[in-house]
C-alpha cells in the first residue's frame, strides 16, 4: 500500500504521525511511504531522516493526498483539507468526530475510511489516546501553574506553597490516564489534591497507589459544587470514548470560585467537560469568565512534540502496519481492535456514540465492510 504522511496544519500543531523508524517498519512490510517536505521538523525530525528509511519526499501536502490510499495523521483533517479526501481512501488520525458535526458530515460526504485513534479499544483500554493522556494530563499541571502566577492573571499562588503558608488546592475532575497523571504531578509539587470519579473500584485503587495528599473522592454534583469555592486549580479530565463529555461543571458555578482561579479543561477535544469552555490555541491559550481563568488548548501535547510524536508512534505503529497490510475492509472483519477504531466507512457512521450524539444513523462496521468485499 501507498502509505501518506502530511505536515499537521492546525495551529502550534509540532508532531507528526510517523517517525524514520516507523517509515523504515512500513517499508520493510512492504509499502510506499511517502512524506510531505519539512513533515517531521517540529518534532526535530528531518527530510534526509525519512529518505535514509526508504520514504519518498513528496513536494506538498496536495501530493501526499493525491497519490496515497492511507493518510497517517496527528490531528484531524481541516476544512482546508477535506476537499483533498477521496472515496476509498483510508485516514488515521486522532478524529473526536462527536466534538464536532462539521467535520464529521464532511467525513460522511467524503466516503473515505476513517479510523480513529481515541476510540481503539483493547481489553477496555485506549492504548492510542492513553499516550497523550499521559502527556496532557502532567501538561495540564504545568499549565495551571503557570496560569496561577499573578502576572498571568491568577490568584499568585504556588502549587506546594511554602513552609508556614498555605499550599494550592487542586480539583481533578476524572479518575483516568488524564486524571492520574496529573493528580500525580500536582501531588508531586506538594498540593493539595482532591481526584474525583464515579467508578468505586478506581476510587480504591487510587487511594492505594496516590501520594498521601491526594484524596479520591466519590463525584456527585453536590460534592463538586461544595469543592469548587475551595479549588485553586480545577482539571477537566472526564472521557466516555467517542462520545461528547458530559458537562460537570455549570456556567452559574463559577461563581462559587474564586477570582483568579483556573480551569485547565483537558477533555476540550470531545467537547470539554466545562459548558464554558471552547476550544483555544496554544497562540491565544486563555480566556476569563467571571474572574475564572479558561486554559482550554485543544492540542496541549503539541507543545512538546519531541516527546508526543515518539510517545505517539510507539504506539500507532503496530496497528499502522495491520491496516496497510489487510486494508479497511478486511482489518475491520479481522482485526478487533481496527474494527473499534472505524467512526466512518464508505459514507456511513460506524461508531455508535458519534451516531447518538448528533442523531444520525448508525451502521455497524461489519456490516459495512460486508459490502465493500
Amino acid at each position: 500500500m501507498r502509505v501518506g504522511v502530511i505536515r499537521e496544519i492546525k495551529a502550534q500543531e509540532n508532531r507528526v504521525a510517523l517517525t524514520p523508524a516507523g517509515a523504515e517498519r512500513l517499508v520493510a512490510a512492504g509499502n510506499e511511504v511517502w512524506v510531505e517536505t519539512q513533515a517531521g521538523v517540529g518534532s526535530l525530525l528531518a527530510d534526509e531522516a525519512y529518505v535514509r528509511a526508504g520514504a519518498r519526499i513528496a513536494p506538498s501536502a496536495a501530493e501526499v493526498w493525491k497519490n496515497c490510499e492511507m493518510i497517517l495523521k496527528v490531528k484531524e483533517p481541516l476544512a482546508s483539507e477535506w476537499p483533498h479526501i477521496r472515496p476509498g481512501q483510508t485516514l488515521f488520525t486522532y478524529f473526536h468526530l462527536a466534538a464536532d458535526r462539521a467535520l464529521t458530515d464532511a467525513m460522511v460526504k467524503s466516503k473515505a475510511h476513517c479510523f480513529a485513534y481515541e476510540t481503539l479499544e483493547v481489553g477496555r483500554t485506549l492504548p492510542l489516546l492513553t499516550p497523550m493522556s499521559e502527556v496532557a494530563g502532567r501538561m495540564a499541571i504545568q499549565a495551571g501553574a503557570q496560569w496561577l502566577e499573578r502576572s498571568r492573571g491568577g490568584s499568585g499562588i504556588l502549587l506546594g506553597g511554602v513552609p508556614g503558608v498555605d499550599r494550592a488546592h487542586v480539583l481533578v475532575l476524572g479518575g483516568g490516564v488524564v486524571g492520574t497523571q496529573a493528580a500525580r504531578m500536582a501531588c508531586g509539587l506538594g498540593a493539595d489534591v482532591t481526584i474525583m470519579d464515579v467508578n468505586l473500584d478506581r476510587l480504591r485503587y487510587l487511594d492505594e497507589v496516590m501520594p498521601k495528599n491526594c484524596r479520591p473522592l466519590y463525584s456527585t454534583p453536590f460534592a463538586l459544587r461544595e469543592l469548587l469555592p475551595w479549588a485553586d486549580l480545577v482539571i477537566g479530565a472526564v472521557l466516555i470514548p467517542g462520545a461528547a463529555a458530559p458537562k460537570l461543571i455549570r456556567r452559574e458555578d463559577l461563581k462559587l470560585m474564586k477570582s483568579g482561579s483556573v480551569i485547565v479543561d483537558v477533555a476540550v477535544d470531545q467537547g470539554g467537560c466545562i459548558e464554558t469552555c471552547k476550544p483555544t490555541t496554544h497562540a491565544e491559550p486563555t480566556f476569563v469568565i467571571d474572574g475564572v481563568i479558561h486554559y482550554c488548548v485543544a492540542n496541549m501535547p503539541g507543545a512538546v512534540p519531541r516527546t508526543s510524536t515518539f510517545a505517539l508512534n510507539n504506539a500507532t505503529l503496530p496497528y499502522s502496519l495491520e491496516l496497510a497490510r489487510l486494508g479497511a475492509a478486511r482489518a475491520i472483519k479481522e482485526n478487533a481492535p481496527l474494527r473499534t477504531a472505524a467512526n466512518v466507512i464508505a459514507g456511513e457512521i460506524t461508531y455508535s456514540a458519534v451516531a447518538e450524539t448528533f442523531g444520525l444513523k448508525y451502521t455497524p462496521a461489519l456490516d459495512v465492510a460486508a459490502r465493500l468485499s
